[in-house]
């Protein structure tokens, strides 16, 4: 029953990945066709617009022309965070974590499939009012995952829930 209900929550997480993918490859394909070589469109003037950029960095513009370094990266997390979220247990108490775990992963590889497709990672959203650095809906995936981990690490699970992911061990 376990071995089921294992391979049931896997393909759910798999499913749900993929899931997540469509709407960040399919605006990124929108920006690439509408956007690009064309000036920002104001969606709200003065607040928020889209705006094509190719990004050969990380957030913020960082680490610029590491291609290489990124793909490694999402190519560890393809391996890793399924890993965890197969350790995690099949419990109610959990479901955030698996959730979480879909949602970073959904990020980390609409990114990757950018960087392995065209070489850069098109973002397009911007947030003109605070001159904030233009991203995408990856982008938003990762942030808001890493965020409610934080929360959920901060205030919800305790030393005891992480000790039954027993992520060393072969149960």
């Amino acid at each position: 029953m376990e071995a089921k209900s294992r391979t049931t929550s896997m393909l759910s997480f798999s499913i749900g990945v993929i899931l997540l993918l469509i709407p960040d490859q399919i605006t990124k394909l929108a920006a690439r066709h509408m956007l690009k070589g064309n000036n920002a469109v104001p969606l709200i003037p003065g607040v928020f617009e889209l705006q094509y950029l190719e990004n050969r960095g990380s957030a913020f513009g960082m680490l610029q022309g590491q291609k290489s370094f990124f793909i490694l990266m999402a190519v560890l997390m393809l391996v890793i965070i399924p890993y965890v979220y197969y350790k995690i247990p099949l419990t109610k108490r959990f479901w955030y974590l698996r959730v979480i775990a879909a949602l970073f992963l959904s990020g980390a590889v609409g990114n990757a499939v950018d960087r392995i497709l065209h070489g850069y990672v098109i973002d397009f959203f911007y947030f003109s009012l605070i001159d904030f650095p233009i991203f995408n809906i990856a982008d938003i995936y990762v942030t808001v995952s890493t965020f409610l981990l934080i929360i959920l690490i901060l205030f919800y699970y305790k030393d005891e829930d992480f000790a039954q992911i027993h992520i060393f061990s072969k149960s």
